[in-house]
C-alpha cells in the first residue's frame, strides 16, 4: 500500500496535536512528516520534504495560508493542500476554490469528517499514481517501438502514401529528423546468387545494412530501413552538387563490403530533390538505377542521373501505367524482352474486349506514351517523324497482329537510340575532357576530381565510361598528353628541362625525368639529343 507524507501547518499548536491524535494515520495511509506554526517555516519544511499533502489554517502571521498555498502551487503543483480556519467567510473560501484546494474545513475539526476527507484523497492520489504509472509505461512502449514506426513512416515516404498535410505531424511524432535542405535515396542491392557459400543470404543482407549505416548513414545524415529485400538510405545533401562525392562513396562502399565480407552489392541513386515528399520519385529512380547493373555491372553505384541522355520525368516513371514495364525493357533489355513485353502489355491491355470508343481512347494515349518517352530521351524513331495524326488514324485501321508488330518496330527503334544516345553522351563529355586537359595541362592542379567537378559527373562513372571508350585511364591519358607536349618543347625550343616541367605541369623537376624517362626510355636531355636538336 502507498503511504503518502502530511505537513500540518496551524499556529495554534493544541490544534495540530488534537488532529495528530484524533486521526488514524497509519489506518489512512498517511504519515504526517512533522507541522508548521506559521506559513514562512510550512514553505521551507515544503521545499526540503516535498510532502504530498500540507493541511494548512488560513490565518497565521508571516506568510498566512492563502499565500502559502499559492506559492505551493506554483512550485509543486502536485502537492494538495487542504485549508482548515474558524473564520466563516465566503472571500476565503471563493480564494480556496481558486486555488483548487482539495478542501475547505472549518474549526473545530471533526475526525469522523476529517477521517472522511483523508479516505477520499488516498483513492485519489493512488489513481493519479496508477495513471502516471500507465502513461509511463505507455511512453516506455512507445520508445521501444519508435525504431518500428519510424520504419514504416519511412516505407510509406517512398511509397508516396504520406499526405503533405500530415507530414510535419509524422515527423514531430515519431522523432524523426530531416532537414536537408535536399534529399536523394539510395538503394543497396545485394546479390543472394553471388557471395560467401557458407553464409545465409539474409544474413549477408543484414551484414550489409549494418555496414551501410556506419559508413554511409553518419556522413550523410541519412535514414536507414529495410525495404522489399533491399537496404533504402533516405540522405541529407547540404548541396545539390554533392551528389557526385555521394555517388562516389557509395562506389567506394561496393568495393569495401565486397573485399570485407565478400557482398557482390549495387547502390542505386535517384534523382536530387528539395521536397520530402519528392523523395518517392527518387526511390523510383534509384530502384531503376539498381536495375542497370545488367549493363554496367555489379560491386558499383549506378546514378541514375548519369546514365540516361537527360534526366527522367515523372510522367516517364510513374505515369505511364501499363507500358512501365515495356519502358524498362527498352532501357535495359534485349530484343527478346522487348518483345515479351509488348505481348504482356496488349494481353493485359485487351483491345479485343474493349469498346471502339474505348480502343481509340486507348490508342492515343499509347502514343501519347511513347511519343513522351522518346522526346524525354531526346530519341526520334522514325515513325516519329511522320504526322502523328495520321499516325493514330492508321494505327485504328491495324489488327491485332498488326499492332503488335507495329509495338515491336518503335520498342526496337527506341532501343537502338537510347543505346546511340549513351553513347553519344559518353562520347560527349569524353571529348570535352580531353579539351579540358588541353586547356589546362599546365595546372599542376589538374586531376581527376577537377575535371570530374566541371563535368559535373562522379569521379566512378567517368573512370568507368574514360577507360572503356579511350582504353587508357584518365591520370594515365593526362600523364601522355603532358609527356608528348613537354617532347614537342624538348626539340622545338632551348628551354631549360625544369622551366618545360613546369610548363606541362610538373614542379618537381626530378619527378618530372623520372616519368618521362619512364614513357620515352631516356632522360629528357638525352631525348634532345638524340633528336638532333640543340643542347641545354
Amino acid at each position: 500500500m502507498n503511504v503518502y507524507t502530511v505537513l500540518l501547518v496551524d499556529d495554534e499548536e493544541d490544534v495540530i496535536q488534537v488532529i495528530q491524535k484524533k486521526i488514524n494515520w497509519e489506518g489512512l495511509g498517511f504519515s504526517v512528516i512533522g507541522f508548521a506554526n506559521n506559513g514562512a517555516k510550512a514553505f521551507e519544511m515544503v521545499e526540503e520534504f516535498q510532502p504530498d499533502v500540507v493541511m494548512t489554517d488560513i490565518k497565521m502571521p508571516y506568510m498566512d495560508g492563502l499565500e502559502l498555498s499559492n506559492r505551493i502551487k506554483a512550485d509543486y503543483p502536485m502537492t494538495k493542500i487542504l485549508l482548515f480556519t474558524g473564520f466563516d467567510e465566503f472571500e476565503y473560501a471563493r480564494e480556496a476554490v481558486h486555488l483548487e484546494v482539495e478542501e475547505y474545513i472549518l474549526k473545530p475539526v471533526n475526525s469522523v469528517e476529517l477521517t472522511n476527507v483523508f479516505t477520499q484523497l488516498k483513492i485519489k492520489l493512488d489513481q493519479e499514481i496508477s495513471e502516471k504509472q500507465n502513461v509511463e509505461i505507455l511512453q516506455k512502449y512507445y520508445m521501444e517501438s519508435l525504431p518500428l514506426l519510424q520504419a514504416n513512416f519511412y516505407s510509406s515516404l517512398v511509397e508516396g502514401r504520406i499526405p503533405e498535410e500530415e507530414l510535419h505531424r509524422y515527423l514531430s511524432d515519431y522523432q524523426i529528423s530531416l532537414e536537408g535542405p535536399y534529399y536523394c535515396c539510395l538503394v543497396v542491392h545485394t546479390s543472394a546468387s553471388q557471395g560467401p557459400k557458407d553464409m545465409h543470404p539474409l544474413l549477408l543482407s543484414t551484414s550489409v545494412e549494418k555496414q551501410a549505416r556506419e559508413r554511409l548513414g553518419e556522413r550523410w545524415r541519412a535514414k536507414c530501413f529495410p525495404y522489399l529485400g533491399n537496404t533504402v538510405l533516405l540522405s541529407q545533401l547540404s548541396d545539390e552538387n554533392e551528389i557526385s562525392e555521394l555517388t562516389d562513396e557509395c562506389d567506394r562502399f561496393c568495393r569495401y563490403v565486397h573485399h570485407m565480407i565478400g557482398a557482390v552489392v549495387t547502390v542505386g541513386i535517384g534523382q536530387v530533390c528539395k521536397e520530402i515528399l519528392d523523395l518517392a520519385q527518387s526511390y523510383s529512380a534509384a530502384r531503376e538505377a539498381v536495375s542497370y547493373r545488367v549493363l554496367y555491372g555489379t560491386s558499383r553505384a549506378i546514378n541514375m542521373k548519369e546514365i540516361v541522355p537527360r534526366r527522367m520525368e515523372k510522367s516517364d516513371m510513374d505515369k505511364d501505367g501499363e507500358l512501365s514495364n515495356l519502358f524498362k525493357r527498352i532501357r535495359i533489355g534485349s530484343k527478346e524482352d522487348i518483345i515479351e513485353a509488348v505481348d504482356e502489355y496488349l494481353n493485359r491491355a485487351s483491345f479485343s474486349e474493349k469498346s471502339l470508343q474505348q480502343y481509340q481512347i486507348d490508342t492515343m494515349e499509347l502514343i501519347s506514351a511513347l511519343y513522351r518517352f522518346s522526346a524525354n530521351h531526346e530519341i526520334e524513331p522514325e515513325a516519329f517523324s511522320k504526322d502523328l495524326r495520321g499516325m493514330y488514324g492508321s494505327l485504328l485501321d491495324l489488327e491485332q497482329t498488326e499492332l503488335r508488330q507495329w509495338l515491336i518496330e518503335i520498342g526496337l527503334s527506341l532501343r537502338e537510340g537510347l543505346i546511340c544516345a549513351r553513347s553519344q553522351s559518353s562520347h560527349s563529355f569524353i571529348e570535352k575532357a580531353k579539351e579540358y586537359v588541353n586547356q589546362n595541362y599546365g595546372d599542376e592542379e589538374l586531376s581527376l576530381d577537377s575535371v570530374c567537378q566541371v563535368l559535373g559527373v562522379s569521379n566512378s562513372y567517368f573512370s568507368t565510361i574514360f577507360k572503356k571508350k579511350t582504353g587508357n585511364s584518365f591520370i594515365g591519358y593526362l600523364t601522355d598528353y603532358r609527356m608528348d607536349q613537354a617532347s614537342r618543347l624538348l626539340i622545338e625550343t632551348n628551354e631549360k628541362s625544369y622551366i618545360i616541367a613546369k610548363q606541362v605541369g610538373y614542379s618537381d623537376p626530378n619527378y618530372f625525368s623520372y616519368v618521362f624517362k619512364k614513357r620515352f626510355g631516356v632522360s629528357p636531355s638525352r631525348y634532345r639529343t638524340e633528336h638532333g636538336e640543340r643542347e641545354e
